[in-house]
C-alpha cells in the first residue's frame, strides 16, 4: 500500500485525518507502516501531502442524469408589455427599501398580488425565464403562493422539483399537482396514509368539497391515532359543507381528550340549528334569558348561570373565564352564542331580530347579551340578525344596537351580500369618517367603486382640508392604492396640490397630503395601465 513521506497510508480517508487532528492522535490514532501510531507531526505532514494531491487533479465524475423535459403548458403567453411589467415588479421586489412610505412613486411590491390575480383570471401562462424569480418571491411571501403556483402552472412545479429551496411549492400542490386527485380511491388512501401533514389537509379539503361524506369517513378511519393538533386542523375542514350528516361524528369529538378539539366540535354543532347540542344549549339559554313583562314595557330579563356543570363543559362551555371577566357572564355568553337564533323569535312571540335587539335588557346585561348575539349571527351566517345588530350606518358606534367593536362589526358585515356590505360601509364613512373604518373596508369587495369609492375619496378630502394628523390615515391610504377603482384617479388629481394649512394643523400636513394623493393617483393610473397591458392579448415568447 503506498505511503507518504511520513509513513501514513495514502489511502487513509481525508475525513479520518481531520477527525484525528480534531480529537488528537492519542484519542484517535492513525496507523503507519508496521502498525505504529502516527504522531502529531506525522499526521500533519500526511495532511499536507493529502491536500497537495487533492488540489493537483480531480477524478472524473460520473455525469448526472438529465431531468425529464418540462411539461407543456397550453395556456396562451403573456402580452409582451405585460411580460415586461412582471419583470419590473419582480425586480423591484428585491430592491432595497427606500425609507418609509414618503414619495410619490407607487409601491410596486404591493401590486404583485393584484397583477398575479389579474393574469391568472385571464388564463395566461408564466414566462419561462421569470419562473425562478416568481418562485423566489413566493418563497419569501406566503401570501403570494396561491397566485404564483396557479400562474406558474406545471412548468413551475417541474422547476420547483429541481431546487430544494422551492420545495414549498411541491407541498402546497400535493405531490406536484395543484389540487389533490380525489377520483382515484387508491391514490387518495395512499396520500392520506403517507402524505405530509399539509398534503393531507389539502386532500381532506378537496375531498370535502366534492364528497363531504367520503371526507368524513376518511378522517374517522384514522381519528383515534392522529395527534391532538392535527385532529384540530382536520376537524376545522368540516366547516366546508357542514350538514346534519356530520352530527354523529362531531358528537363523538365532544369527548375528545383535547379541550381545543372539544370546543371546535361544539362550535360546529352549534352551527347546525337542528343538532342535539344546539337543542341542549337552547334549553339552558332559555332558562337564563326570558321576556320580562314587569310594568307596561316588554323587556328582556337575564339570570346568568350559577355554575358550569360537567354536562355544560362536555358541550363546549369553557369553565374558566379570561382575566377581567366574571364567571357568570362568561358562561352566559357561551350559552347564548351557541343557541340557534330562531329560538329567540319563538321565545318572544314572533318578534323580529330588529325588534329584539331594540328591547331594553334588565340589570345591565345588554352588552353581554348583544355581544353573544353578534357571535351567534357570525357563526350561523344569519344576515337578518347581522343587519339588526349592525343597525343604521349613520348611528354612532357607541349607540348602536349590537357592538361598537370594529372587528366584530366587520365579521357581521361579512355575512351580508357584497353590494349591501359596500353600501353600509359607504354610509358609515360618510357619517363618521375613516378613523374606525379600516377593518370595515377590509371585508369589502374590490375594486371600491360607486358609493364606497366616492365616500373614501370624500373622507380623505375632508381630513386633508381639516389639517388632520396625516399619518393616522396611512393605512387607509395604502388600502385605497390597492382597492380603489382606477377610474377614480382623475377625480383625485385635483387633490394633489399642496393646500394652505389651517390654523392648528399638524406641521407639514399639507405637504404630506399632497405627496400621498400624488402617490395614490400615480398608483391608480399604473393599475389601469397594467390592466390594459394584460387585456391586449398579443402575447409572444
Amino acid at each position: 500500500m503506498p505511503t507518504d513521506t511520513t509513513g501514513v497510508p495514502l489511502s487513509a480517508p481525508w475525513e479520518d485525518l481531520v477527525t484525528s487532528a480534531l480529537l488528537g492522535t492519542d484519542r484517535r490514532p492513525l496507523r503507519v507502516e508496521g502498525g505504529a501510531a502516527a504522531g502529531p507531526a506525522a499526521l500533519l505532514g500526511s495532511a499536507a501531502v493529502h491536500t497537495v494531491r487533492r488540489r493537483a487533479a480531480l477524478r472524473p465524475a460520473t455525469g448526472a442524469a438529465l431531468p425529464e423535459p418540462a411539461p407543456a403548458d397550453p395556456r396562451p403567453p403573456l402580452p409582451a408589455a405585460a411580460r415586461r411589467r412582471l419583470a419590473q415588479l419582480l425586480a423591484d421586489r428585491s430592491a432595497p427599501p427606500s425609507g418609509g412610505r414618503r414619495g410619490v412613486a407607487p409601491d410596486l411590491t404591493e401590486l404583485i398580488p393584484q397583477w398575479l390575480a389579474s393574469a391568472g383570471a385571464r388564463g395566461y401562462r408564466a414566462p419561462a425565464e421569470l419562473l425562478p424569480a416568481l418562485l423566489d418571491a413566493a418563497r419569501a411571501r406566503t401570501d403570494l403562493r396561491p397566485h404564483v403556483l396557479a400562474f406558474a402552472g406545471p412548468r413551475g412545479l417541474w422547476l420547483a422539483g429541481l431546487n430544494p429551496e422551492w420545495k414549498f411549492a411541491l407541498r402546497a400542490s400535493s405531490r406536484g399537482r395543484q389540487r389533490p386527485v380525489t377520483t382515484d380511491p387508491g391514490e387518495v388512501g395512499l396520500l392520506w396514509e403517507e402524505g405530509l401533514f399539509a398534503e393531507r389537509v389539502a386532500l381532506l379539503g378537496a375531498l370535502r368539497e366534492k364528497d363531504p361524506g367520503a371526507a368524513r369517513s376518511l378522517l374517522a378511519g384514522t381519528w383515534a391515532s392522529e395527534r391532538a393538533e392535527d385532529r384540530l386542523m382536520f376537524l376545522d375542514s368540516l366547516r366546508s359543507g357542514l350538514s346534519g350528516a356530520d352530527e354523529a361524528f362531531l358528537e363523538e369529538a365532544l369527548a375528545d381528550r383535547s379541550r381545543n378539539v372539544r370546543s371546535t366540535a361544539a362550535e360546529l354543532l352549534s352551527a347546525l340549528p337542528d343538532s342535539a347540542l344546539a337543542r341542549r344549549m337552547a334549553a339552558r339559554a332559555t332558562t337564563c334569558v326570558n321576556p320580562d313583562r314587569t310594568g307596561d314595557v316588554l323587556s328582556i330579563g337575564v339570570e346568568a348561570p350559577h355554575e358550569c356543570d360537567a354536562a355544560m363543559q362536555r358541550d363546549g362551555v369553557v369553565p374558566v373565564p379570561p382575566p377581567g371577566r366574571g364567571e357568570r357572564s362568561w358562561w352566559l355568553g357561551q350559552l347564548v352564542e351557541a343557541t340557534p337564533l330562531g329560538v329567540w323569535r319563538e321565545r318572544f312571540g314572533g318578534r323580529t331580530a330588529q325588534v329584539l335587539v331594540a328591547l331594553p335588557v334588565a340589570d345591565g346585561w345588554a352588552g353581554e347579551l348583544h355581544a353573544a348575539w353578534c357571535r351567534a349571527a357570525v357563526r350561523q351566517r344569519d344576515p337578518h340578525w347581522a343587519r339588526a345588530l349592525l343597525g343604521a350606518p349613520s348611528t354612532p358606534p357607541a349607540n348602536g344596537p349590537g357592538t361598537a367593536s370594529p372587528a366584530e362589526r366587520s365579521k357581521l358585515l361579512a355575512t351580508l351580500p357584497p353590494g349591501e356590505r359596500a353600501l353600509w360601509v359607504a354610509g358609515f364613512i360618510a357619517a363618521h369618517g375613516l378613523s374606525d373604518a379600516f377593518q370595515l373596508l377590509g371585508v369589502c369587495s374590490v375594486p371600491w367603486d360607486g358609493p364606497l369609492g366616492r365616500s373614501v375619496v370624500d373622507a380623505l378630502d375632508i381630513a386633508r382640508d381639516a389639517g388632520s394628523y396625516p399619518w393616522s390615515f396611512s393605512g387607509v391610504m395604502g388600502l385605497a392604492e390597492r382597492c380603489l377603482n382606477p377610474a377614480e384617479a382623475e377625480r383625485l388629481a385635483v387633490l394633489t396640490t399642496t393646500p394652505d394649512e389651517p390654523e392648528g394643523a399638524s406641521p407639514g400636513a399639507g405637504g404630506y397630503w399632497s405627496e400621498a394623493f400624488q402617490r395614490l393617483v400615480s398608483t391608480l393610473r399604473l393599475r389601469a395601465t397594467m390592466d390594459a397591458e394584460l387585456a391586449r392579448g398579443d402575447g409572444t415568447e
